[in-house]
């Protein structure tokens, strides 16, 4: 499903001011926009989409603190060009119309979703499944679909895995197809990384199977 296909859930963090002027138009907007009660970071957050933040309230020390805590889209919106008062995802600058808050809104959700799932941290690289490209710092090798779907499988089992798994997970294999494949992948695919970073240890073998 889409991004698009539904409503995301938006918890909204700000003075009384701003949620009246919000509440009215509550049900013309794209998405869910629910108001915080009491102004404080708590395990709520995990049921939202993203979080939006009104300058006023990311001014409280405690918050700040809180909030930094969380891994989550956060929305600033301000007035300010030059906030910075912490690390928030994007910020929408006021004064804002209405439409233009809606679509804003929206945007800005659906980008950070498709960047968070097209991007995963592998130790200190980035698998980018967008690009095909397993990244670190400046330099990058590049991978084929077979070698990102096995990277995936080995990043997501968090333990070792037996070839003839890999041989179902990746290649959809039977029980007895031949095991050469998932070596002959994992070796080109180790000496791609040795070549570009020297890092003999990405992918390690033993009895149990294979891991990262």
């Amino acid at each position: 499903m889409h991004y698009q296909d539904k409503k995301i859930n938006i918890l909204c963090f700000a003075d009384d001011d701003f949620n009246n002027s919000l509440d009215e138009l509550k049900e013309h907007l794209n998405f869910n926009l629910i108001f915080s009660k009491d102004n404080k970071i708590n395990n709520e957050c995990d049921n939202f989409d993203a979080l939006l933040i009104h300058e006023n309230i990311s001014k409280n020390r405690l918050f700040l603190e809180s909030l930094n805590k969380i891994d989550i889209i956060k929305i600033v919106i301000a007035k300010s060009t030059n906030f910075s008062n912490f690390g928030y995802d994007e910020m929408v600058n006021l004064p804002i119309t209405f439409n233009e808050f809606n679509k804003k809104i929206i945007e800005i959700n659906t980008r950070k979703k498709f960047s968070l799932n097209s991007s995963i941290l592998i130790k200190n690289y980035v698998l980018d499944k967008n690009e095909k490209k397993l990244k670190k710092d400046k330099y990058f090798v590049v991978l084929t679909e077979k070698e990102i779907q096995l990277l995936e499988l080995l990043f997501n089992k968090k333990k070792p895995i037996k070839k003839i798994n890999i041989l179902k997970e990746v290649w959809k294999y039977s029980d007895d197809a031949d095991t050469h494949t998932v070596e002959t992948h994992i070796y080109r695919l180790r000496k791609k990384i040795f070549d570009q970073f020297k890092d003999q240890n990405f992918i390690s073998n033993s009895k149990s199977g294979y891991s990262l």
